[in-house]
């Protein structure tokens, strides 16, 4: 039996395009939802999940940060996926003949500019893919999708406009997830940990816990904070770091870390892709 990778969406969605390229020899599992995703993964069902967490036009996907934490996964990889806008009418349809152009809430933001220029109207879907195949389904010329080049071919669609994106950088980061934590691999690229934690009830204590990466030459590139259980006291930390656990310099910071902290958890040990290095 294939092994599989679940993504959120519908095949042609922007997840399995992450899919299709970071790991091309796994068969791609469509779910309805990231929680679906993730269920998929810790049940079994399939062997790892492609987690968007965040756009580089849009900025990060809400809630994803909050689910990871509790959802017993690890982070194994990352992959940095250039999205480019299409948009997508049924066979025959002309761009102008385009008054809606459905897509999820996600990608409205990134092709803003185009939508006005032609007036189209943003129409806010589930999924990218799933409007694709809503208008191939549909008896309109008047709506279209905002989608990949893969879901124009899935669903018989013809290309409208092609990369119609805002910023000529549009790229969406996912985090590939798996049951189990690997720390036994080095990237030729450096490596990645993410981790959570939730600092004492002290003074400056957060000020305090960031100051043994300072100190210890550890480069921060994301800390991210939200509330748990809905509590404005109870407040995590979503953080990563370049570098591996056995590096002394990390060592030293997660040591001093522990003294302000009543909780870390590590989430990931993963080798740095290419693409964060590339501007």
């Amino acid at each position: 039996m294939s092994k599989k990778i679940a993504f959120q969406g519908e095949l042609g969605a922007y997840g399995h395009q992450a899919c299709a390229e970071a790991r091309p020899g796994l068969a791609p599992l469509p779910c309805p939802t990231f929680d679906a995703a993730i269920d998929a993964v810790r049940s079994g069902a399939a062997d790892l999940g492609m987690i968007a967490v965040e756009n580089s036009t849009y900025g990060r996907v809400a809630d994803v940060h909050a689910l990871l934490p509790e959802s017993g996964l690890h982070i194994v990889d990352e992959a940095f996926v250039r999205v480019h806008v299409n948009l997508l009418g049924r066979k025959g349809a002309q761009l102008s003949d385009i008054k809606e152009a459905h897509g999820h809430v996600v990608i409205l933001p990134q092709c803003a500019g185009f939508l006005k220029e032609h007036g189209i109207k943003g129409v806010v879907s589930s999924d990218n893919a799933k409007a694709a195949r809503d208008v191939s389904e549909g008896d309109t010329n008047a709506h279209g999708a905002l989608a990949s080049e893969l879901a124009a071919e899935i669903y018989d669609l013809d290309v409208l406009g092609r990369h119609i994106e805002d910023q000529d950088n549009n790229t969406t980061r996912f985090l590939v997830m798996a049951r189990e934590l690997d720390e036994t691999r080095r990237g030729d690229h450096g490596m990645m940990t993410s981790f959570v934690f939730r600092v004492r009830n002290i003074p400056a204590a957060l000020y305090k816990a960031m100051g043994g990466f300072a100190t210890n030459s550890v480069n921060m590139t994301k800390l991210e904070s939200y509330m748990v259980g809905g509590h404005f006291t109870a407040t995590q930390f979503y953080a990563e770091i370049e570098g591996h656990p056995d590096d002394r310099n990390v060592q030293l910071a997660l040591e001093e870390l522990g003294y302000f902290t009543d909780m870390i958890r590590m989430m990931g040990v993963y080798p740095a892709a290419v693409r964060r290095r590339e501007g």
